[in-house]
């Protein structure tokens, strides 16, 4: 259940009630692909963290351990010990990301394995039983994140069968829930509107998609090759024809700023890697800017990343001692680091939801984007 609790022009502050407990949006999901947070950050670093929602990948949890393994171990919140929410993607832009290895038809995709070459099919049904059998809270439905760039003849074929796989997954996701040894019975079910970068498909798949009045609805394929403000457009030009009662989600997206803008469109879940994979090479990101540790001039630096921040790293821990961890390959730095991105992300979000309830989003967005802007051309 999605409660809509207000809105500041078109910018949303809600909160989706799961099984799991409830997410205040707008959020941020921590991504853990493989069941963990790349960068040695446990679950309870996590909760310490202030994390509402970890994300993982449906994929690679098929190719290993196997779904069957996380069943046996009773799902995935047991398997790797959170008890907060869940979302598992579909697998379907890994797969379609392996462009070498696969083959798609209407029945679903025909690949390789990118561990050990063996052949797998993937298609709604069994991205639904896989999904089912990690039991996460939120499923995403099977589509195909279509390549940029594309025709638009490839476009809106593409979108016509994601738009029937749809409907299987439903199908299939209500059959699941419905079967007693199902260890999440109250699964939720989200859509993927796709249409690249034409918004007239974006449109009219979004109100084909909002039809099937499903738990949330996600807006993906962007991020993948498009110039940012394309990436605006298409969200200003798809958002309106999504149900406002339920959360919208941006696929791999993104940066601050690209949060803070797609924020300010109605959109109130977001999911990356760039805090944890930015991390592990180096860099923090702080209200003035991204910083790359590695720097000399940080050789000497008694202070915390970000005077102010409560992260675990900031609370102990100099630049010079991370700096240090970092060039002598420690895993302790990029541990540090990756908790601090985390942190600085979720506190972020936080504060985005705390400006949404004050009617000040705008001015909180400015001040933001202004302090990354003068950070940045600093650390130059």
């Amino acid at each position: 259940m999605y409660r809509l609790i207000c809105r500041d022009k078109n910018a949303k502050r809600g909160e989706l009630t799961t099984v799991h407990g409830v997410i205040q949006t707008p959020v941020f999901m921590n991504v853990g692909t493989a069941a963990a947070i790349k960068g040695a950050v446990s679950t309870a670093d996590l909760r310490e963290i202030g994390t509402q929602v970890e994300l993982s990948n449906t994929y690679h949890l098929h190719v290993r351990p196997g779904d069957e393994v996380v069943r046996k171990m009773g799902g995935l919140h047991r398997f790797m010990a959170w008890d907060r929410p869940i979302l598992t993607d579909s697998g379907g832009f890994q797969v379609f990301s392996l462009a070498g290895l696969r083959r798609i038809r209407e029945e679903g995709v025909y690949f390789n394995s990118h561990v050990d070459g063996r052949k797998i099919f993937m298609g709604p049904e069994e991205s639904m039983r896989i999904q089912s059998n990690l039991a996460s809270t939120i499923a995403m439905a099977f589509d195909e994140c279509t390549p940029h760039p594309a025709t638009k003849d490839y476009v809106e074929k593409s979108v016509a069968r994601t738009t029937r796989w749809l409907e299987r997954c439903r199908r299939e996701m209500t059959r699941l829930n419905s079967q007693e040894d199902t260890i999440n019975p109250h699964q939720l079910l989200f859509g993927i509107n796709q249409g690249g970068v034409f918004a007239d498909i974006r449109i009219e798949h979004a109100k084909r998609i909002s039809e099937f009045e499903l738990d949330g609805y996600a807006i993906g394929g962007l991020a993948v090759g498009e110039t940012h403000e394309e990436m605006y457009r298409i969200i200003e030009e798809t958002v309106p024809h999504l149900p406002a009662d339920r959360p919208t989600y941006l696929m791999g997206v993104g940066t601050p700023a690209n949060i803070l803008e797609a924020v300010e469109r109605g959109v109130d879940f977001f999911d990356c890697v760039y805090p944890a994979r930015n991390g592990r090479h180096g860099h923090a990101y702080t209200n003035r800017g991204k910083m790359n540790l590695m720097n000399a001039r940080y050789e000497l630096d008694p202070a915390p990343i970000e005077e102010g921040c409560g992260c675990p790293a900031c609370r102990s821990y100099s630049r010079a001692y991370i700096r240090h961890l970092l060039k002598a390959k420690e895993m302790l730095g990029l541990r540090l680091l990756v908790t601090h991105n985390l942190y600085f992300y979720n506190k972020m979000m936080e504060e985005i939801r705390e400006a949404i309830e004050k009617q000040e989003y705008a001015a909180y967005k400015k001040r933001k984007l202004d302090g990354f802007a003068q950070g940045e051309e600093q650390e130059k």
